[in-house]
């Protein structure tokens, strides 16, 4: 499955747990907060000033490695 910017955390999360970690690799601290699972990736992206093509771009390649 391809992760996009409309996906939230919790489905995320839901997807594969191990997603967190890539998330907090990239800065993304927050993943287990109540309000961080309603979030879109690109909302939460926006929030913590990341870039999200590039945090795409490691979750995918992270699944894809699987």
């Amino acid at each position: 499955m391809q992760v996009t910017k409309d996906m939230t955390i919790g489905e995320l999360m839901m997807m594969d747990r191990s997603i967190g970690a890539v998330l907090m690799q990239n800065g993304m601290h927050c993943v287990g907060c109540p309000s961080a699972a309603g979030e879109t990736l690109e909302e939460a992206s926006m929030v913590h000033g990341m870039d999200i093509n590039k945090l795409l771009s490691d979750i995918n390649n992270y699944l894809a490695s699987k």
